[in-house]
Order: C-alpha cells, then sequence, then structure tokens
C-alpha cells in the first residue's frame, strides 16, 4: 500500500487528487493539508510514502519540502507546480524535493507518478523539465557548466545517466542496458556522488542540461 499525503490550499484541487488516486487499489491517502505547516505535521504524525504538494501553498511548499526531507527522510516529496516556475522549482530540488509535475497532469499519469516516486524513482513532468533546463541556460548555468559535471563519469555510467533523464525507471535502465539491477544501483550511487547531485532528480535534469538526450 502506497500512503499518500495531499497538501493544497485549494479544496478542489486535494478534491480532484483524492479522486483520482482512490481509484487505484494500492494507494491510500492517509492525510490532506492545506498549508505548509500542516503538511510538515501530517509527516510526523501518519507514516506518508509519497508528500503531493502544491509548490506555492500558504506557508511556502518549498519550506514544507525541506522541513520534510529533514524530519520525515523517507517520505518522496512530489511538487505540484505550474508553467513559468523555473526558479521555484531549482528551489524545490535543492531542499529535497524528489520531482515535480503539472498541476493539470492527467489522472494515469498521475498515479503512475505516484507509483514510481514511492519506488523511489524520479518524477520529472518533461514540460517543465524543459523549462527548468531552458531557465538554467538564460541563466548562466546551462550546458557547459553541466558538461563539466559529467565528464569524469564512465561510458556505462554515461549511458546510465542518459536514461536517467528519458526518465527510465531502474528496471527499465537495466533492460535497457542488459544489466543488473544490483549493478544500475550500483552506477547511479557513483553518478551522484561524482556530479554532486543529491537525488536522482537533480540527476535526471543535469543529463538534459549535458545534451545527454540529442
Amino acid at each position: 500500500m502506497i500512503r499518500v499525503l495531499i497538501a493544497d490550499d485549494e479544496a478542489l484541487m486535494r478534491a480532484g487528487i483524492r479522486l483520482i488516486l482512490e481509484n487505484d487499489d494500492e494507494v491510500r491517502i492517509v492525510a490532506e493539508a492545506q498549508d505548509a505547516r500542516e503538511a510538515v505535521e501530517a509527516c510526523r504524525v501518519h507514516p506518508v510514502d509519497v508528500a503531493l504538494l502544491d509548490i506555492r501553498m500558504p506557508g511556502d511548499g518549498i519550506t514544507g519540502a525541506a522541513e520534510i526531507a529533514r524530519h520525515s527522510p523517507r517520505t518522496r516529496v512530489v511538487m505540484l507546480t505550474a508553467f513559468g516556475e523555473e526558479p521555484s522549482v531549482t528551489r524545490a530540488l535543492r531542499a529535497g524535493a524528489h520531482g515535480y509535475l503539472l498541476k493539470d497532469t492527467g489522472p494515469r499519469d498521475l498515479i503512475d507518478a505516484v507509483r514510481r516516486a514511492a519506488a523511489g524513482e524520479p518524477v520529472l513532468a518533461p514540460q517543465v523539465t524543459r523549462q527548468l533546463v531552458d531557465f538554467r541556460v538564460r541563466s548562466g548555468h546551462g550546458s557547459d557548466a553541466a558538461a563539466r559535471r559529467i565528464e569524469n563519469l564512465t561510458p556505462a555510467e554515461r549511458n546510465v545517466l542518459r536514461l536517467m533523464g528519458a526518465g527510465l525507471s531502474n528496471a527499465g535502465i537495466a533492460a535497457q542496458l542488459h544489466l543488473s539491477s544490483g549493478t544500475v544501483k550500483a552506477h547511479i550511487g557513483s553518478i551522484l556522488t561524482r556530479t554532486d547531485c543529491t537525488n536522482r532528480v537533480q540527476a535526471a535534469v543535469l543529463a538534459q542540461q549535458a545534451g545527454l538526450l540529442g
């Protein structure tokens, strides 16, 4: 069972997400929150596997993500965002968020994202990732800097990072590269260390910034 927290100041948004997720027999909504403080407290009180946090809710969703990462490290935080919020998404990733979704994500993609987050996989809305990469390039932290961060990776690690950037799961990477799951995990650990990324989502964004996806 995947235990989920929904945190958004709009009651209709929370209700819509709940309605979608409750159609999955493996998902259970254990708490709702309307601001960051309530979200943090809910993760302390309830065992939460995935927390869906509005990036702009009262109390600041990013602050909430940082507090949850600090006090409830087993909880995977996925930010709910909108177009044009690249700086906020960057701050959320640095705060410890494990991914980001657009608020208008379709039902099937939302359920899949929750499942992937619970499994420790990166959750990346492609449209937001593209915006994030463009923003980083415009702000002077784009492709050149990203290329330098991956220059010490082995060819095998680059291949794994490329598929992480494409959003593949560990199982998908293993199948694509004909590797064992243990080898994939070892490569990912090395990639995070060598590139100074704190989580898989940052590594996946780095792959896109470095042009590994073409």
